[in-house]
């Protein structure tokens, strides 16, 4: 299996036949009733609140034994095997996530997708795939849903029907029930990377190029304030974790987040996460209550998930006033878009500044745009290196340093395309230099000699 099949930024790949064959093993109507069945008496001769003070390879043996000792009191018409994917259910129900533990061990799923009692979606590099996994009904789901809200201290219920939460593994988790949900409770699961991935990962993958990962490097290094833009599941978050893997192990870093997803491997980090407001709706903590603090938290990078409501000015204020090497995302299709999209977070926010010093302000705290997409065939690529260069009139001017070119696709729907220079070299390239920090002009000059992606 070559490079493009194992992309969606990471993760080996298997053979389709393999995650067909999973689902061969699914229970029938007559299995699941007597399943259900030995779950009611498996709660009636079992204290569950207890098997919390143990680990969980105690936890899920005593639970197998109970679980053989009451169907060794009956004669049942199922064979080894059945029994053996009733216990492993059984236990999944009681200590995990029901049908969920199946796909969360499987390292190839980026993304679980739940309607209700429907089929379980899953995405597998870069494309949707349905299962053959299913709940039993919407009073399964809800159970498992609020074992995985309650277990970060937030709650779902009809006065509070959508939630954001996190698993303990770090994958991101967004719920929304009835009365919102009209056909039943709905959950999505944003896997989290087990295996963090670096710059050679992506280099390898095709997803940036050799000499776009230097210049980046170098960028982070000296400490230009950066944003990543990009739209949902383009891999933002996955290019922000890369390119915090820059920083150097000697500075303060401080991480603001709705759920907490970037893996830093520096030292000296401060993590902080947003929190919902209270059944009496107290209590909350905004993204913009988190930045404002941590400029009192002596931090030399601030790095926010996602930027999304007004925020966005204080971050703007942040890097204006000190504290450059800045890194967020947003949600954006192009470079562009990505800063208009900072100028109506901060109009809608409250602020009533001009437009001309809303731009200004805008123009110059961010100095580099980075944009991520995920194109057609699943993989998640950067297309588009562009600074900012300040501003003229009204206009906030930008140049584009990098782009990705597009080719074409081939007869497996795979996009072809290598990644260029445009000639331009940047403003800041002078600036690194004078850090000693300067990438070299040929990779600015030499236009469309990088490697193609093959």
């Amino acid at each position: 299996m070559n490079l493009r099949d194992r992309m969606a930024l990471g993760g080996e790949g298997e053979p389709r036949s393999a995650w067909a064959g999973r689902g061969a093993g699914q229970l029938s109507q007559a299995e699941q009733e007597y399943k259900q069945r030995l779950f009611r008496q498996l709660v009636k001769v079992m204290d569950l609140t207890l098997l919390s003070t143990l680990d969980e390879r105690d936890a899920r043996l005593q639970v197998q034994q109970v679980c053989e000792s009451l169907m060794s009191k009956e004669t049942l018409p199922f064979n080894v095997a059945v029994r053996q994917r009733i216990v492993s259910e059984l236990q999944d129900e009681v200590l995990g996530l029901g049908p969920l533990e199946t796909l969360l061990a499987d390292k190839t799923v980026s993304d679980i997708l739940v309607n209700g009692t429907n089929p379980i979606y899953v995405e597998r590099r870069g494309k949707l795939e349905q299962t053959l996994l299913r709940f039993d009904s919407d009073a399964h789901l809800m159970t498992i849903i609020d074992r995985i809200v309650s277990s970060v201290g937030r709650r779902i219920d009809e006065s509070s029907p959508m939630v954001d939460a996190r698993l303990k593994d770090g994958s991101r988790v967004n719920a929304v029930i009835p009365p919102l949900a009209i056909d039943g409770p709905m959950l999505s699961i944003r896997r989290f990377a087990v295996d963090k991935l670096g710059v050679d990962n992506l280099v390898e993958y095709g997803s940036i190029s050799p000499e776009i990962a230097r210049l980046l490097e170098k960028v982070v290094r000296g400490r230009l304030n950066v944003l990543v833009s990009g739209g949902t599941g383009a891999g933002k978050t996955t290019l922000l974790n890369v390119l915090s893997g820059f920083i150097p192990h000697d500075e303060r870093i401080v991480t603001i987040e709705d759920s907490a997803e970037l893996q830093l491997q520096q030292p000296h980090v401060g993590r902080l996460e947003t929190r919902p407001p209270n059944i009496e709706g107290k209590g909350e903590v905004s993204q913009r209550d988190l930045v404002r603090n941590s400029l009192r938290m002596r931090p030399d990078r601030i790095v926010v998930g996602e930027v999304r409501g007004g925020e966005a000015f204080d971050m703007l204020q942040a890097m204006n006033t000190g504290h450059d090497g800045s890194l967020t995302t947003i949600h954006a299709n192009t470079p562009r878009d990505a800063l208009t999209r900072i100028e109506n977070m901060v109009a809608m926010s409250g602020y009533q500044l001009p437009a001309q010093a809303l731009r200004s302000q805008i123009a110059s705290a961010i100095d580099v745009v980075v944009q991520i997409e995920r194109q057609e065939d699943g993989v998640r690529r950067l297309v588009s290196v562009q600074e900012v260069n300040g501003q003229e009139g009204e206009i906030i001017t930008m140049s584009e340093i990098f782009r990705f070119e597009r080719e074409g696709m081939d007869g497996d729907g795979r996009v072809l395309g290598r990644y260029v220079a445009t000639g331009v070299v940047p403003g800041f390239h002078d600036y690194l230099k004078r850090r000693g920090l300067d990438p070299g002009l040929e990779i600015f000059q030499n236009v469309g000699v990088q490697r193609p992606w093959n």
